[in-house]
């Protein structure tokens, strides 16, 4: 009993050699999984596994990335090396084509397929190790800094940076997106550097509000970007400073510009009448807030910003306020004269609603247009006392306009294009049309009843 025992507790010297084997064995066998994961490639040194990847298409490494686990590490190590680094982060920004490619090779194409490499390579790390692995690689390339490019103007870095990024948060719920937008407005000071130009004299530091207009509309509002994820980016650029500081970023983003040195021109609103190109980024702007995309945003919010951007930096004339309310689409110009209306600011509705019949007159908007807008508002009184008075301020203002105009032609102020006179035929035209397109509702109204 006591051997049966003992040889039931002990091993002899060959058991406890199979046993060590066994052992022994059980690390290869890792090892050779993840060899396996390698498929053919696991043949092949290191070295001659990355010259290899010298002769594929970013796209093609992108899709090689989602073979394994262990191949995705293997591509995150080659990115990082000196040879990865030449090859996939090109730098020929102030050149838009590739060399060695066929004609038309974009290097935004480029980097939108760099990005989904990067996306796929990381795509099992936390967020913020993603970030920070993508900025370990991009840290050299100076043409994606805020001051980086000595030539801004005739750079496509920021584009480059713009399109990498899209594509590499796409499908990115809006926590994650929250520290992008955190990591790269700390990475960049912006807020240390909106601060100072929204705080400052308008145009008193010209090159920090064109190089930060650039990093915005280049990186973070990328051209052709969803509205949704544009909504997005641009709340987050807006909403952390007060009323006032909004409109004048908005109008550092989206204003107008100088076609030399593409400077933010501050006067343009205030000095004379403007063109649609200088208020469309504006108009585009407000509508992407109005919309159903910026859920931050209430109707009321984008009314008063409307209102503190006709200030920036004096009081606009008013045809460029009408002629922004018509870019900016029916709901929101609707809602903004509606505004007046209800706070009772009649002479202030009338005058805008005749400067909107001269801006259909000069930019070839149908009339008819202005009238129902009119007519729309004209139901947001509350008694027919005030209907009534608006419309009496509306004649009054028609009349004092003309007379106005018609004295400064009599006393022979002129300028180099006329443009006294043509105001007074293009407003002679806007009131004849406007109350043309009156009378045809009114009697079309009448007929009907």
């Amino acid at each position: 009993m006591t051997s049966s025992a003992g040889s039931s507790c002990t091993s002899t010297p060959r058991q406890k050699q199979r046993r060590s084997s066994r052992r022994s064995c059980h690390t290869p066998g890792r090892d050779s999984q993840a060899l396996s994961a390698l498929g053919d490639f696991q043949t092949l040194p290191l070295e001659i596994f990355q010259m290899v990847l010298n002769y594929l298409s970013v796209k093609d490494i992108s899709m090689l990335s989602m073979v394994s686990k262990t191949i995705s590490s293997r591509l995150i190590n080659y990115i990082s090396t000196s040879s990865g680094t030449r090859r996939l982060l090109l730098q020929d920004f102030h050149n838009p084509e590739l060399p060695g490619k066929n004609e038309g090779a974009s290097i935004l194409e480029h980097y939108k397929s760099l990005g989904l490499l990067l996306k796929r390579c990381t795509l099992l790390l936390p967020t913020r190790d993603r970030l920070k692995y993508v900025h370990k690689v991009l840290s050299g390339v100076s043409c994606f800094k805020l001051n980086g490019c000595a030539s801004p103007l005739h750079c496509l870095g920021l584009q480059c940076y713009g399109v990498f990024l899209q594509m590499l948060t796409a499908g990115w719920d809006e926590l994650e997106c929250h520290r992008v937008f955190n990591f790269l407005w700390e990475l960049s000071n912006l807020a240390r550097k909106v601060q100072t130009v929204v705080s400052s004299k308008p145009g008193s530091d010209r090159r920090l509000e064109l190089r930060i207009r650039l990093f915005c509309r280049g990186v973070l509002l990328a051209p052709g970007s969803h509205r949704s994820h544009s909504a997005f980016w641009l709340t987050r650029i807006l909403k952390p400073w007060p009323m006032v500081s909004q409109a004048r970023l908005l109008y550092i983003l989206f204003g107008p510009v100088s076609s030399l040195d593409g400077h933010v021109v501050w006067q343009k609103m205030v000095e004379g009448p403007t063109d649609e190109s200088s208020l469309k980024g504006l108009a585009d702007a407000i509508k992407l807030l109005y919309g159903t995309e910026a859920r931050e945003w209430t109707a009321d919010d984008v009314i008063s910003l409307v209102d503190e951007l006709s200030v920036v930096p004096q009081e606009w004339l008013m045809e460029n306020n009408a002629r922004l309310l018509l870019l900016s689409g029916n709901s929101i110009c609707f809602a903004f004269l509606a505004s007046k209306a209800v706070n009772g600011r009649a002479v202030e509705l009338a005058r805008l609603m005749v400067f909107m019949a001269l801006v259909c007159e000069k930019d070839l908007y149908c009339m008819d247009w202005a009238v129902k807008m009119m007519q729309k508002v004209c139901k947001v009184f509350s008694t027919p006392w005030e209907r009534n008075n608006f419309l009496q301020c509306l004649e009054s203002t028609f009349a004092h306009m003309l007379m106005d105009m018609l004295q400064a032609v009599l006393a022979g102020e002129r300028d180099e294009e006329n443009s006294i006179f043509l105001n007074l035929f293009h407003l002679v035209n806007a009131q004849a049309n406007f109350h043309k397109e009156v009378l045809y509702l009114a009697m079309g109204n009448s007929s009907t009843t």
